[in-house]
């Protein structure tokens, strides 16, 4: 029984740190806000919190098959406290380290309503520290860790760690959604400024003179609310010769605009 019980604790532990690898590369993902192949962002945030929830039950599954094991040589305190234990208790303090990090990320993720968000992203940061102490211990402590499998296992788990890591630090990191909405905000501004043929920012004292002058406004939902156009008819052919002068400056009548365009407000019927 002894041996069902340590061949459980070691494929759980295994199949944890996969888990928990992936826990953290979603949460990078999560946090950009970017969706993954075809999954919207909402998608990625939900398979993160479902793969971290995994994680922890594997966990639990992890120590409890290792308590029910003599030859572990586990206590009830060993799982609380860390540095305690009887066999290896250094690489074994580093597991306990973990999951007291994971219990207090799991903690304030229940209580999130209610501890604040600041609280929250502050413990939730431990999960940086939490994952290179759990890959520490599998490799201090695992049955498995002078195997080729699980060296290599580990290494292709540090290198895709390190790499989302990289990627959260740099400056092509957007982390917050309103900072990609005003980014996309402005990019629309430009090509609506583009199409009507007036720069940002410019007033309209500085626009060109132009034979067609025309000022659109638009609601929030985009449709249009006000037409103003003006019309300048072309000068004379004798003004270039001082001869004549140019013609005046034509208003469009709304009532004989088109009615979308038009204001609703004296609309004859």
């Amino acid at each position: 029984m002894d041996e069902a019980f340590w061949a459980l604790g070691r494929g759980t532990g295994v199949v944890a740190l996969v888990l928990f690898t992936l826990s953290v590369l979603l949460g990078i993902l999560t946090r950009s806000g970017r969706p993954l192949f075809t999954l919207p962002r909402f998608s990625i945030t939900l398979i993160h919190r479902n793969v971290s929830l995994l994680a922890t039950a594997f966990i639990v599954i992890h120590m409890l098959s290792l308590l029910a094991d003599s030859y572990a040589q586990l206590t009830l305190v060993d799982l609380v406290f860390p540095f305690l234990g009887a066999y290896r208790p250094f690489w074994l303090g580093l597991g306990t380290l973990a999951v007291d990090l994971l219990l207090a990320v799991v903690v304030t993720s229940l209580l999130r309503r209610y501890v604040g968000q600041r609280v929250f992203r502050v413990v939730h940061w431990s999960t940086y520290l939490m994952w290179p102490i759990a890959l520490a211990h599998s490799l201090g402590t695992g049955t498995d860790a002078g195997e080729g499998w699980f060296l290599a296992l580990a290494v292709a788990c540090t290198a895709a760690v390190l790499a989302a890591v990289v990627w959260r630090i740099t400056a092509g990191f957007v982390e917050y959604r309103g900072e990609r909405r005003a980014e996309r905000f402005v990019g629309e501004l430009s090509a609506l400024a583009a199409h009507s043929g007036q720069s940002i920012g410019s007033p309209p004292s500085t626009r060109p003179a132009s034979s067609t002058d025309s000022t659109v406004r638009f609601t929030a939902a985009g449709s249009v609310t006000e037409v103003d156009r003006r019309f300048t008819a072309a000068a004379d052919p004798g003004t270039a010769a001082g001869q004549g002068s140019a013609r005046p400056t034509i208003p469009l009548d709304a009532h004989r605009s088109p009615h979308h365009l038009s204001s609703p407000v004296g609309r004859r019927p």
